[in-house]
């Protein structure tokens, strides 16, 4: 975007990071809601909470500027700061409740994120960020060529490079990163989860502007039922496949995979773990960032649902409509009727097509056919001397819900996640299909679990009392959760 005096002026008057800048409160607004939102990264916050929290904000700095500085109540502040000539706030009613919920803006999180960049930094790398944009441009590069004898000859090369880097590590060579290499590293790496947590509240802003426009589409629609939701779904589709959605799936699909998560468990506690790391004092929320990343992830996930709800909505009320009216016209015709029926008019009423008779010759009907008379034979039954265990008939296969669901308690004590099938492979199904459907069941009924359909895994057990035979089922991927 090109910075002249007309784009600047627009973005001046216009933008809300910028009249948040340019507000005689900036420094309250910005300190109190990196404090309360993006710190502990809060999605949403209900009116009493942040009113309380706001309160205390504002006793403290009255005890220390004086009781003229902020004379106004906490909740008129955050009423102005909602407001549409504000936009620093979104203020909305969350499904099933009445009390007005608080979320911060796409815009003030960015003016928050330059505000944070004017603070000195006791270190300031560049190693990694060079780094990183040769990887980038090397993967650009190899990610786009055509010829499969350059292709080849870079992986050749790669494998050579990692040749000697293990023949240098079998000789006693170990190559160790410096301290200053890992701060620099570091440094990276919690700037740009940071960022990605900014850009997962932009997405959402962006689905939830797509359903403020299909809500006032629907209000204001009076044409047809079918080119209104040809006209939505074409929206809806040109989203879901534009570079942000497809690039929102497949990061959505990395997450959600089980071995991706426990990876970066792992690698991030042994970092953190590092001396070097340790004296950058690092935020305790940086552990445990993957799972921001989740709960960022979840709630974009919910505004395609409420997209979802709304045409579901509209479908219905346009039926309901549909059908009043055809009672309305009913109700009309009945009406008119007993209105007639005391002095019906004068003349012809209606007019009928000429009558004919209905003709059917002897020879068109089907001859008679006589029915088939079942031949039974008289024999005398002999009971068998067979000597059969009727046990069988009456052994019954019972699965004992609350026992699997005690394991999945078992196993989310040490960890804050387990999918199906590492639950199976440490409780091997012992009763089959019948066993495995009952974990679908528990799965369905569980609030935090989470059934993500587009990808599946094979789920396998073994038959009781044969020997080298087992019976396999594909299961879309099931995570049960701890909850928080």
């Amino acid at each position: 975007m090109s910075l002249d005096y007309t784009t600047l002026d627009l973005l001046r008057r216009n933008h809300p990071a910028w009249r948040l800048l340019c507000s005689d409160h900036a420094p309250l607004i910005a300190s109190f809601l990196q404090r309360v939102f993006i710190t502990p990264n809060r999605r949403v916050i209900p009116q009493a909470d942040l009113v309380e929290a706001l309160e205390d904000e504002l006793f403290g700095l009255r005890e220390r500027l004086g009781p003229e500085s902020f004379p106004r109540p906490a909740r008129d502040y955050l009423d102005d700061w909602a407001a549409i000539d504000r936009a620093w706030l979104r203020k909305f009613y969350a499904p099933g409740s009445d009390e007005p919920q608080f979320d911060l803006t796409p815009a003030t999180e960015k003016a928050v994120a330059w505000l944070e960049t004017l603070t000195a930094r006791s270190f300031v790398g560049t190693e990694s960020r060079l780094l990183t944009l040769f990887t980038l441009l090397r993967q650009m590069s190899e990610g786009s060529e055509t010829d499969p004898h350059v292709r080849l000859a870079e992986l050749r090369k790669r494998r050579d490079e990692i040749d000697r880097d293990i023949a240098r590590i079998e000789s006693g060579d170990i190559p160790l990163l410096d301290t200053t290499a890992l701060k620099d590293r570091f440094q990276q790496f919690t700037q740009l989860a940071r960022e990605l947590l900014s850009d997962f509240r932009e997405v959402e802003h962006n689905f939830r502007a797509l359903d403020r426009r299909v809500r006032e589409r629907i209000a204001l629609w009076e044409g047809s039922k079918g080119a209104l939701l040809e006209d939505i779904m074409g929206e809806r589709d040109a989203i879901n496949d534009s570079d942000q959605g497809r690039s929102f799936r497949a990061f959505w699909d990395f997450l959600m995979s089980s071995a991706r998560q426990d990876e970066l468990s792992t690698l991030l506690g042994r970092i953190l773990a590092l001396t070097p790391i340790t004296e950058l004092k690092p935020d305790a929320r940086v552990v445990r960032v993957h799972y921001d990343w989740l709960e960022a992830g979840e709630h974009t996930q919910r505004t395609v649902a409420q997209l979802s709800l709304q045409l579901r909505r509209f479908l219905d009320d346009r039926a309901w409509l549909e059908n009043r009216r055809i009672m309305d016209i009913l109700r009309g015709l009945k009406s008119q009727a007993l209105g007639l029926r005391g002095a019906p008019p004068s003349g012809n009423i209606i007019s009928l097509s000429e009558t004919g008779a209905t003709i059917e010759l002897p020879m068109e009907r089907p001859l008679y056919t006589a029915p088939v008379k079942p031949v039974i034979a008289t024999v005398a039954l002999s009971s068998g001397d067979a000597d059969i265990d009727a046990g069988a008939l009456y052994s019954q296969v019972i699965v004992d819900r609350a026992e699997l669901t005690r394991y999945i308690r078992r196993a989310l004590q040490d960890r804050s996640q387990i999918s199906l099938r590492d639950l199976c492979a440490l409780h091997p199904l012992r009763h089959g299909l019948a066993e495995l459907i009952v974990y679908l069941q528990i799965a369905s009924d569980d609030p935090h679990a989470v059934i993500d359909e587009s990808a599946s895994e094979m789920i396998a057990w073994d038959i009781v009392g044969a020997e080298n035979e087992g019976r396999k089922a594909r299961v879309p991927r099931i995570l049960f959760v701890r909850p928080t």
